[in-house]
């Protein structure tokens, strides 16, 4: 099969996914940012479902914009006969499957890593999965908020009053992350070794390797790290402080020697670099509610930008806490050129980030978000169907 012109690291590299929502998409948008074909596998006539979490974005999805640039969506009705077997001649030329349906859905259709290898041994299969395969969870539904809840992350989140949920799809996200990551080492391994390995990451694992500090933390100290908004649960002074503008300014003590900085040079009270309630990390934090006491109250004599002058002199690191506007602003972002111009299914263009990862004397492609089905004739044809096969499937809904 044809895959882009342009020399990008994964060019020549052909991914099917069968995918929705967010951790899947996140995981072959990446493969795609690098030059792979990226097939995204969509339900006739509604595609993913991911397409209509909200209409933000000149009437597409916030989601469904971020995750699926770069891709060719083919419609295919897999409960199908016909469909199953596009499918299958898709996976003959192929070098990854991914996917992320139901608890079950996989096996039921032969999708499932063991089937994939017995028919088609040089491909790479990638399974992500809300708590694995196997398991006594196995069967389970799980979405982001709900693994984010499984795996402790919310009771770390939030007030002491209150807990929170992550402001983003963090389990989706890390989840996608190691996917992706999974993939580019299977594809190492076969470049290397001639084995195709299959990949599997779960959201609640993927989730749960992030949470290892905190698990290290409450199993060898005896309790988990408190919940306490902007501030950290074991670092202190490292928060938000409100100034005397009413913005607030975030900002972090890493050692002793910020410690001594801190206090001489903005705090203008060097007494308390000997002070035995302060006197090391642990003494600090043992001591927050009064170290918080001192610390804004010198905010409180000073504007956000004043206090964020006298910290970058005392060569501590700060940061304003911007609002999502703020950010899009943000002099790194426009200083550093890293807006792209992606064009939208109607053909209307929106602003994307690049991709954070540079590689050197490459330039990730940034390429459209299709339509659902856009390129389902065209995939077709490729595969070898004619004009009165793919008429016939798309009268029967097929495609």
């Amino acid at each position: 099969m044809s895959g882009p012109t342009e020399e990008l690291p994964l060019s020549g590299i052909t991914v099917v996914s069968v995918e929705q929502a967010v951790a899947a998409p996140f995981a072959t948008r990446q493969l795609a940012d690098l030059g792979a074909r990226v097939i995204k596998v969509e339900r006739p006539g509604e595609g993913d479902f991911a397409r209509r979490y909200d209409t933000t974005v000149k009437g597409e999805s916030s989601y469904f914009v971020w995750l699926n640039r770069s891709k060719e969506s083919l419609t295919l009705d897999l409960k199908s006969d016909r469909g199953r077997d596009v499918l299958e001649r898709l996976l003959a030329q192929a070098d990854v499957f991914v996917q992320n349906l139901a608890p079950g859905a996989a096996a039921r259709m032969g999708l499932d890593a063991e089937a994939l290898a017995e028919r088609f041994p040089t491909l790479i299969p990638c399974s992500i999965s809300g708590y694995g395969s196997t398991g006594p969870w196995a069967d389970r539904k799980a979405y982001d908020l709900l693994v984010q809840c499984q795996t402790g992350l919310v009771s770390l989140t939030g007030s002491a009053q209150e807990p929170a949920r992550v402001g983003v799809s963090v389990a989706d996200i890390a989840a996608g992350m190691y996917a992706y990551s999974g993939i580019l080492t299977a594809l190492f391994t076969r470049a290397t070794r001639g084995v195709a390995r299959a990949v599997e990451v779960s959201l609640f694992e993927a989730l749960a390797e992030w949470m290892s500090q905190p698990a290290y933390y409450t199993s060898y100290g005896g309790t988990q790290p408190p919940r306490i908004g902007t501030q950290h649960a074991t670092i202190a002074p490292y928060g938000a402080y409100t100034a005397a503008d009413g913005k607030d300014v975030l900002f972090s003590i890493q050692n002793e020697r910020e410690w001594a900085a801190l206090c001489e040079q903005f705090l203008e009270r060097p007494d308390l670099v000997a002070d035995p309630r302060f006197a090391t990390g642990s003494d600090r934090v043992a001591h927050r509610d009064e170290l918080n006491a001192i610390v804004a109250e010198r905010f409180r004599r000073s504007d956000s930008k004043e206090a964020m002058t006298l910290l970058d002199r005392a060569r501590i690191a700060n940061a304003g806490v911007n609002d999502v506007g703020e950010f899009l602003a943000h002099p790194v972002l426009s200083g550093r050129d890293r807006w792209r111009d992606v064009r939208l299914p109607a053909g209307d263009m929106v602003s994307a980030l690049l991709p954070p990862a540079d590689l050197a004397g490459t330039t990730s492609r940034m390429g459209a978000v299709p339509a659902v089905g856009e390129h389902t004739e065209e995939i077709l044809t490729e595969l070898g169907y004619r004009t009165t096969e793919i008429d016939g499937m798309r009268a029967d809904h097929v495609v």
